[in-house]
């Protein structure tokens, strides 16, 4: 029966899975047959539950409806939280349910890329330093470097740390305010670090007295 085979959420196994990443979007289809109507529910928590009457417990937090529509044979799923979900969707011909299809998702944390700059040392007027950043993620990266005033971009670093040469003539705090890896773009600013310019003595006349 139906709802035995509903109940048996053992064969969650067998069920089309599909492995998503946090902030990803899935679409979720079957192919329509007319004269059905579709509705589509999530759950986050299938423990102990008889699908064939249950309805979906996934909270918005978790994941959305794209647009809030659960229905018609392909929807699309925002996925907001890591973890293991499973979908049910039913075909229903006027009142009664036809059949349905059930699914697994596993969304993984998406891990953005980070960067953390070293402490330079501090140097003289009119030298010259690095300032070398340690990468995290995937190369090819591409960030973004501000100093204060400008923001400088450097693309297509292939190795972990880089350096970038820097000659302020102040006293300059830098930060990397955006980095890029093939898993997407972390816009959290790196903690910033100063780096202390020492002005050069100045020459003077010797007075003697």
């Amino acid at each position: 029966m139906l709802a035995t085979l509903l109940a048996a959420i053992a064969m969650a196994s067998a069920m089309a899975q599909t492995a998503v990443y946090t902030g990803q979007s899935t679409t979720l289809s079957v192919i329509a047959i007319p004269g059905d109507t579709y509705t589509w529910e999530l759950y986050n928590d299938v423990s102990g539950l008889n699908l064939a009457s249950t309805p979906g417990n996934c909270p918005s937090q978790s994941a959305v409806f794209d647009g809030g529509i659960n229905t018609g044979p392909a929807v699309s799923v925002t996925w907001l939280e890591a973890g293991t979900y499973y979908y049910k969707v039913t075909a229903n011909r006027g009142g009664c349910t036809s059949h349905l299809k059930l699914g697994k998702i596993i969304v993984e944390a998406l891990l953005l890329p980070t960067a953390v700059i070293q402490q330079p040392a501090p140097i003289c007027s009119g030298d010259t330093t690095q300032l070398i950043i340690t990468l995290t993620g995937q190369a090819p990266w591409s960030l973004k470097l501000f100093d204060g005033t400008s923001t400088v971009t450097y693309s297509n670093i292939s190795t972990s740390p880089y350096a970038i040469p820097v000659n302020p003539l102040n006293t300059t705090t830098y930060q990397v305010i955006e980095i890029t890896d093939a898993s997407g773009t972390n816009t959290v600013p790196s903690q910033p670090v100063q780096l202390i310019v020492k002005p050069k003595p100045v020459s003077s006349h010797i007075y003697q007295y």
